[in-house]
């Protein structure tokens, strides 16, 4: 097993060195890559060091690679995709670039793993963090009655941005509680002691193209293309673990304990809901975790058919690292 990380030297590329080590894959070989200013930088996996190369578009840096894990950004895997799969590696994209494309498969594997099996492109797409963490929460209700509408709000950390915007968050509330002015550059205002309702930027609509990612890749990886699905993307100032509160609307009404014991035997998927003892899904708590933590299940009060509840993931790991890991899982188990 050969394996490759392009954009090592970010957020999501060191949480993959996280995962990767791990999960028990039996790693032959792993080949970092990254920009000109990431080159040379030695990473530690397996007892062993690794320098980052920089990424150009020789097609030999990636002979006899199975598995390429990319995550530098749309513009980057768009130039090099042709590049990375010229020698029989499948891309697994962690970008914008090739969600919506009819010949790239768009996978979590709890909800549409055997997509991952027809890649003619050799690239599989990973979802955006909100979608992959919503629809692992909606298949098991799926599943009991189709889900035909869903209203979500989420509630994004700062580590969604990268990790430096994690550090501006921390140097604003440095600075506010010296008495400074806080610097502003990733986000569109102030986060420390706020929350900002605009992540990614606006479309014609005035929903942002975070808020329409959950519509469309929702449809795609559930296999349901008249699923509605409206959303409003916040950003919250926690540091990891996105939070959504979801309101679906299924073909019949389904009760909480159904939806419980749903939940409760759903691959990816941990319960955590006992209102009486405060005990419900937190970002401060299942940082760094890899489920997707449901809680605060109860009927909508303004829709009969109406099911809402609470979710927690950690955005970083399986909003991005773990889901790609997952997918190379997936392929290798199920290998004819």
């Amino acid at each position: 097993m050969k394996i490759a990380i392009v954009g090592a030297s970010g957020a999501v590329g060191q949480e993959l060195l996280n995962v990767l080590g791990t999960r028990g894959l039996h790693i032959d070989e792993l080949r970092l890559f990254g920009s000109a200013r990431s080159a040379g930088r030695v990473y530690r996996f397996a007892n062993n060091d690794i320098i980052v190369k920089e990424l150009t578009h020789n097609a030999d840096d990636f002979a006899d690679i199975d598995f390429a894990f990319v995550s530098a950004g749309a513009a980057t895997s768009r130039e090099y995709a042709d590049t990375i799969t010229a020698r029989g590696a499948i891309m697994i994209d962690n970008s914008s670039a090739f969600r919506l494309c009819d010949d790239v498969p768009l996978v979590v594997p709890e909800v549409n793993g055997p997509d991952a099996l027809n890649a003619p492109r050799r690239i599989i797409a990973n979802p955006n963090c909100t979608t992959i963490q919503m629809v692992v929460a909606l298949k098991p209700i799926h599943d009991i009655s189709p889900v035909t509408r869903v209203h979500v709000a989420t509630y994004q950390a700062a580590s969604g941005a990268g990790a430096a915007a994690m550090q501006e968050l921390i140097d604003q509330h440095a600075d506010i509680a010296a008495g400074k002015e806080p610097t502003v550059q990733r986000f569109a205002h102030q986060l420390a002691f706020n929350v900002i309702p605009h992540i990614d930027v606006f479309a014609d609509d005035d929903y942002t193209r975070e808020e329409l990612k959950m519509l469309h890749e929702t449809r795609k990886i559930m296999h349901s293309p008249d699923i509605a699905v409206s959303a409003t993307c916040v950003r919250v100032p926690v540091m990891r673990a996105h939070s959504e509160a979801i309101w679906a609307e299924t073909e019949r009404a389904i009760s909480p304990d159904e939806a419980r014991t749903a939940f409760a035997a759903a691959p990816g998927v941990e319960l955590i809901d006992d209102p009486a003892a405060n005990k419900y899904p937190m970002p401060l708590d299942l940082a760094g975790c890899d489920p997707v933590y449901v809680g605060r299940i109860r009927p909508d009060l303004a829709n009969d058919r109406g099911i809402t509840f609470w979710t927690v993931s950690d955005q970083i790991r399986k909003g991005a690292a773990l889901n790609a890991v997952q997918i190379a899982e997936y392929i290798i188990a199920h290998r004819s």
